[in-house]
């Protein structure tokens, strides 16, 4: 047995960010035949979670298939429904309406993508349909259906994805129980105190407010915006992006579910920001995201209730946020993950695939007692990529905007930008190739999606698409547009499929 091994890993704070990075390293190390590790999560009742992420990207089902999660009953469990992408009304102007899905246009021509045979034919046929009418989770959205894709033998339209809308707060604790059924152990209390090595810095322990000790060789702070450990202990930094992303608030309140159950997350822009609708089993989740040196908390308030199609079943919650990221997430022997690593707010639901990410790559880096400067290097690394792409990404949404109805507005339309974001801007905008500087992060038919229905039409196309036939390029989107429109007449309505799947459930 290793005499270096890490033997105690310390979780502070619950959450979904707790749970999460609970649940795995218990599947794999606590109860582990020859190297056990003891696996303990402190949290307590008296500090409230955010509940973050009731959406998700499909990533989710990597995490969930990892741990051996059975989908009927987690679905029951969570109170889930299914998400085939997210429609965003009033983005890049006001009556604009869009689809970002979960999937591409059909399948690569002569090694191209989709979207550049589509540009070929938009600029030799008048009136061509929009490029959405090839996006199978679009078309299933658009009609309120749902099955997930034939991954085994999949054909032309099973050529999309899904992630879930789900209760947070239930999943942290669908995680909890399979975590402490694993051997994690769970202890209550709050924090006073941490304490470090005097000559390495690292920390040793945290000290409860009754007296108690937890004493751990690793240890992950999962401790939200305060970031105890990562910023109170060891000064970690903060990369402040504010100037990118001007929303700064937030407020949520659930409602009563309507009848029809839709298989997607809405996003409509507003006066200084945004609104999101998610439909669950047992209500909707709506929320509000402004700037409020843009707006007042009362405007934004009323902005939210006006909008939902259901009673209000709480008052808003409030939430202040600064957007930006740690500069180091792994420091010494402290793991920031979650929201104690950074925030980027939750316009494309990349709030878990972050969490999800860094708990991958720390079971990938998994150190010794010493944890080695190098491995924390390379998280650090990645994670800063990872995080600065999903940046982009927002900003993009923002940025590209015809709207000067308001003045934050304006303000978007006219905000400096990353240079690495410009670049991806600018290509497209020329060329439609698509810079991925994040191949772990969103695809190209993610920026496709979103460029496009944000009003930017290439110029030119790939010059490589001439080389097909036209009337085979024709033909081959017709046929596409038949089979999609055959296969989503034939599916069960998003609702129904749910109710069936509940249904195994409680019969199992």
């Amino acid at each position: 047995m290793n005499g270096d091994a890490i033997r105690r890993i310390v979780i502070v704070g619950g959450g979904t960010a707790g749970w999460m990075t609970a649940a795995p390293l218990a599947q794999r190390l606590a109860r582990h035949p020859t190297q056990p590790c003891e696996v303990t999560l402190v949290e307590s009742p008296e500090i409230g979670t955010i509940g973050v992420g009731e959406a998700t990207l499909p990533t989710i089902r990597v995490y969930n298939e990892a741990l051996g999660l059975d989908a009927d009953d987690f679905v029951s469990k969570t109170q889930a429904s299914y998400k085939l992408g997210i429609e965003f009304k009033d983005w890049g102007h006001v009556g604009n309406r869009f689809f970002h899905g979960f999937g591409d246009f059909g399948p690569a021509l002569a090694g191209l993508g989709a979207h550049q045979h589509w540009l070929r034919l938009a600029q030799a046929f008048d009136k061509m349909p929009d490029m959405e009418n090839w996006s199978m989770p679009s078309i299933m959205a658009r009609h309120g259906k749902f099955v997930p894709p034939n991954e085994e033998t999949p054909g032309m339209t099973d050529a999309y994805s899904y992630g879930f809308h789900f209760d947070a707060s239930l999943y942290a604790s669908y995680l909890r129980d399979y975590a402490v059924a694993r051997g994690a152990l769970r202890i209550e209390g709050m924090i006073v105190d941490v304490e470090q090595h005097p000559e390495t810095g690292f920390v040793t322990a945290v000290k409860l407010r009754d007296g108690r000790r937890v004493e751990g060789d690793l240890f992950i702070d999962c401790s939200g915006f305060r970031g105890l450990l990562i910023e109170g202990a060891l000064k970690a930094g903060y990369e402040d992006w504010s100037e990118y992303l001007p929303c700064n608030s937030a407020l949520a309140v659930p409602c009563a579910s309507v009848p029809q159950l839709t298989p997607y997350t809405r996003s409509t822009a507003k006066e200084a920001g945004w609104v999101w609708r998610i439909p669950l089993q047992h209500r909707t989740g709506n929320g509000h995201v402004y700037s409020s040196g843009f707006t007042s908390d009362e405007q934004a308030r009323r902005v939210l209730l006006d909008g939902l199609d259901g009673a209000a079943l709480d008052e808003p919650r409030q939430l202040r946020f600064v957007t930006g990221r740690r500069r180091k997430s792994w420091v010494k022997n402290v793991v920031a993950i979650g929201l104690s690593a950074g925030f980027v707010e939750p316009l494309e639901s990349t709030s878990i695939n972050l969490i999800e990410t860094a708990v991958g790559k720390l079971l990938e880096l998994f150190p010794d007692r010493d944890c080695a400067p190098e491995l924390a290097d390379e998280f650090n690394r990645v994670m800063g990529i990872r995080y600065e792409s999903v940046r982009d990404f927002i900003i993009l949404h923002y940025k590209l905007t015809k709207r000067d109805d308001s003045e934050f507005w304006r303000y978007c339309a006219n905000m400096a930008i990353p240079d690495s974001l410009r670049h991806q801007i600018e290509l497209f905008r020329a060329t439609g190739r698509v810079a991925i500087v994040d191949r772990g992060g969103f695809a190209e038919p993610s920026f496709v999606a979103m460029m496009m229905g944000l009003g930017v039409v290439p110029k030119r196309y790939d010059p490589l698409a001439d080389r097909v036939d036209i009337r085979v390029v024709h033909g081959h989107f017709a046929e596409l547009r038949d089979l999609i429109a055959q296969a989503v007449t034939r599916m069960p309505e998003h609702g129904a499929y749910v109710a069936s799947q509940a249904a195994a459930s409680v019969s199992s």
